[in-house]
């Protein structure tokens, strides 16, 4: 294994790097527990002795990302595809994450587009690879590495290109509270990298979103 594919490796996963066994589901809830009382109030009153359990089942909704397999939803392809040899683009695909620095939402879209050698995935498969990282702890920087590797590793065509427009809640609603803001982050690997035209009817299709 080269330096190249240890590096997209790390960048494709790196969860559970000397990860202890998940805690229970109990001890999980006694945690939500202790923050309501240490932001000041009574865990057991009337409106918060459900909340517990509610948050637990809302992470496991947040974080389902960490149970799928990115690798498994690219595995069935289609190579009946009368030559097609032009860039498939999938736009405006809801995402919603969560900051690992302060575990509160990103929202935005991702753009993701492939230019396919010989064979083509189901486009459904592509907003469930956004889903797959997204519905993980992440940084928007990361997130996007990670579609954009993951699709280039997997399906080997000739380029992937992933550009995500986000709103991070940890500048929103707290901090700087810049709630007009938005952060750009994209990812350009093989034609769409090395070839300016092709970046550029990409950048042109996404523009009127």
């Amino acid at each position: 294994m080269d330096q190249r594919e240890i590096m997209t490796m790390n960048v494709i996963d790196k969860t559970n790097i000397n990860f202890n066994p998940s805690p229970s589901k109990e001890e999980a809830m006694q945690a939500v527990k202790t923050l309501i009382a240490w932001a000041g109030d009574n865990p057991n009153r009337e409106g918060l002795v459900e909340t517990p359990k509610r948050v637990v089942n809302a992470y496991k909704e947040f974080f389902a990302g960490y149970k799928m397999n990115p690798d498994e939803i690219l595995s069935k392809t289609f190579e009946e595809v009368e030559g097609y040899d032009e860039m498939v683009l999938i736009k405006n695909i809801k995402l919603e994450s969560h900051c690992e620095h302060h575990i509160v939402p990103i929202l935005g879209i991702a753009h993701v587009a492939y230019m396919p050698n010989k064979r083509v995935v189901g486009i459904s498969k592509l907003a469930r690879l956004v889903d797959v990282f997204a519905k993980r702890l992440q940084i928007q920087e990361t997130l996007t590495a990670q579609i954009a590797e993951t699709i280039q590793r997997v399906l080997d065509p000739l380029g992937v290109a992933v550009l995500i427009d986000a709103s991070h809640q940890c500048m929103t609603t707290r901090g700087v509270h810049k709630p007009e803001s938005s952060t750009v982050t994209k990812r350009m690997l093989g034609v769409f990298k090395d070839n300016q035209n092709i970046r550029n009817e990409f950048m042109e299709l996404i523009k009127h979103t």
